[in-house]
C-alpha cells in the first residue's frame, strides 16, 4: 500500500510539473490570428557524452540529433494533421532545409538568424524551434530497463528538451514546452516527441479542440 501511495504521489507531481513547464503568450490569439503555415527547423543540440569524442565528431553528432528532432516533430504533426487536429499547415522539412541551404543558412549558423529573418526567407507565418541537451545519443535509443529507484538516484535523467513556437511578424515567443528526458520518456527520438507532444496536446495553441474550448469559455 505504501509503495502504491508513493508511486501515485510521484505521478501526480510529474503531471503537475508537465503543466507548469508549458508557457503560452497571453497575446497568442492576436499574434497568430492570420497564421496559416509554420516551419519546423532543426533543433540546436548540446551533447555532454560520457565517452571521449573529439570536437568535430561531437558537432556532427549534435547536428544529427537536432535533425532527428525536426524529423520526429514533422512525423507527429503530419499524423495529427491527417485527422484534422490543427488549424495550421506545416511546411515540408525537406523544403525548409533546402530553402535554408539555398540562402546560405546551415546548422552551424542557424542560431544567429532571427525569427523574423527565418520566416521571411521560408515564407511562413511562424517557426517551431527548440533546444536539446543530452548526455546520450537519443536517436540511437536509450536503455529500456527501469526501476522506481532510478528517479531518486538521478540515473534516469538523460537531458532536457524545449519546444518553442514563435511569431514571424513580431518575432515574439508564442508558446514553449520544456521536459526532462528520462527512461520513461521514450526509447528514441520519435517516441520521445510523440509522448511529450501528446502530453501537451491539450495545451498546444493550434489544436482545434483547444481553440473550440477557449471560444466556448
Amino acid at each position: 500500500m505504501k509503495k502504491f501511495i508513493l508511486l501515485l504521489s510521484f505521478l501526480m507531481v510529474a503531471v503537475g510539473s508537465a503543466q507548469k513547464n508549458i508557457y503560452e503568450n497571453r497575446r497568442f490569439d492576436e499574434l497568430s490570428e492570420h497564421h496559416e503555415t509554420l516551419a519546423i527547423i532543426p533543433f540546436i543540440a548540446n551533447l555532454d557524452l560520457k565517452r571521449n569524442v573529439d570536437r568535430n565528431e561531437l558537432l556532427d553528432l549534435a547536428k544529427k540529433e537536432g535533425y532527428a528532432v525536426q524529423n520526429a516533430l514533422e512525423t507527429y504533426f503530419s499524423k495529427r494533421k491527417k485527422r484534422k487536429k490543427f488549424n495550421v499547415d506545416f511546411q515540408n522539412i525537406e523544403d525548409t532545409n533546402a530553402i535554408l541551404a539555398q540562402n546560405g543558412i546551415t546548422y552551424e549558423n542557424l542560431d544567429i538568424h532571427t525569427i523574423k529573418q527565418l520566416c521571411k526567407i521560408l515564407e511562413v507565418d511562424g517557426i517551431i524551434s527548440g533546444n536539446l541537451s543530452l548526455n546520450i545519443l537519443l536517436s540511437k535509443g536509450v536503455p529500456t530497463n527501469f526501476s522506481l529507484l532510478d528517479y531518486f538516484s538521478g540515473d534516469a535523467n538523460y537531458g532536457r528538451i524545449g519546444v518553442k513556437v514563435s511569431d514571424g511578424g513580431s518575432g515574439k515567443l508564442l508558446w514553449k514546452y520544456e521536459k526532462a528526458i528520462t527512461k520513461k520518456t521514450g526509447k528514441n527520438t520519435t517516441e520521445l516527441i510523440d509522448r511529450m507532444m501528446k502530453l501537451a496536446s491539450r495545451k498546444f495553441p493550434y489544436d482545434k479542440e483547444k481553440k473550440q474550448r477557449k471560444n466556448k469559455n
